[in-house]
Order: structure tokens, then C-alpha cells, then sequence
């Protein structure tokens, strides 16, 4: 193979990022579809851009991916609790689920939209954190897979 495969930003790596973040999506749609469950497909499908797009980042490894998206979750249900559903509290739940994940170091750029979300549906918590934890543990089960085939994969999780 030309060493120009071996490059990140080369169409073919390119082309296989994609397809791998398109079916962890589409399965991430299917389970939201067989759960009757709100969809959570903005900030997941900025999620898996970083896995399958920089896996190699630290905001893309598994300890990020789901604790961001879990604490900032809690920061969107503290909010919902004080404020109700408002696009006032949306925003603060945003800024406080990125204190909150400095604070836990797990910050993960995306999840900041889940707080959001969560404060704009006002959803319930526990079928909302169960199907978060599903979903998240679903992109990097993806990840990991997608980063152990072929021959120019990117592994995934970076070994710390």
C-alpha cells in the first residue's frame, strides 16, 4: 500500500471513519426506535466523530466519552429540577456540564449538548441515563472494533 494511506486525512481513511461512524449511528437510531426512547443523535454523532475521526485524542477515549456524557447528564437534571424546560436553563445546564466535567476529569466536548438536551425534553432520569450508558458503551464497542480491522486501522482506546 502507498504510504499515503497511512495518513489520518487520506480519502480512504476518510471513507472507512465514516462508514464506521454512519453504522454505530444508525444502530444507536435502532435501539432509540426499539425503546421508544428521545433520540440523542447530536451529541452522540459528535462523539463518534472523535472516535472514528481523532481516537487517538484523550476527549475521544472511552473514560471521556461516557463519564462526559453521564456527568453532564447530572448537570442537565440538576438544572431541569431548579428551572423546568427552558432554553434560559439549557444554556446554563451547557455551562455547568462543562464545569462538571473539568471537575471530574472527563471532559468530552460533545456531552455539553447532552445537558442541553436533557433540560430541553425534560426527560425522565433513569430511562434517559440507561439508554445514555447503552449508547455510549455502544460507540466505544464500535470504536474498538473499527480500530482492530484491516490493516491500517487506528487502534482504540489508546493504551495509557
Amino acid at each position: 500500500m502507498s504510504e499515503s494511506v497511512h495518513r489520518p486525512h487520506h480519502p480512504l481513511n476518510a471513507l472507512r471513519a465514516g462508514a464506521f461512524a454512519i453504522g454505530a449511528l444508525l444502530l444507536l437510531v435502532a435501539v432509540g426506535v426499539l425503546l421508544g426512547a428521545p433520540l440523542l443523535i447530536p451529541p452522540l454523532a459528535a462523539s463518534a466523530a472523535l472516535v472514528h475521526g481523532a481516537p487517538r485524542l484523550p476527549i475521544s477515549q472511552p473514560r471521556n466519552l461516557v463519564g462526559g456524557h453521564l456527568v453532564s447528564a447530572l448537570a442537565g437534571f440538576a438544572v431541569l429540577a431548579v428551572t423546568g424546560r427552558s432554553m434560559w436553563g439549557a444554556a446554563v445546564a451547557g455551562g455547568l456540564a462543562l464545569v462538571a466535567m473539568l471537575i471530574a476529569r472527563v471532559p468530552h466536548s460533545p456531552a455539553a449538548a447532552t445537558a442541553v438536551i436533557v433540560v430541553l425534553q425534560g426527560v425522565h432520569p433513569v430511562p434517559f441515563l440507561l439508554l445514555l450508558a447503552l449508547a455510549t458503551a455502544l460507540l466505544v464497542l464500535i470504536g474498538w472494533l473499527a480500530g482492530r480491522l484491516g490493516p491500517e486501522a487506528v487502534r482504540y482506546p489508546v493504551a495509557r
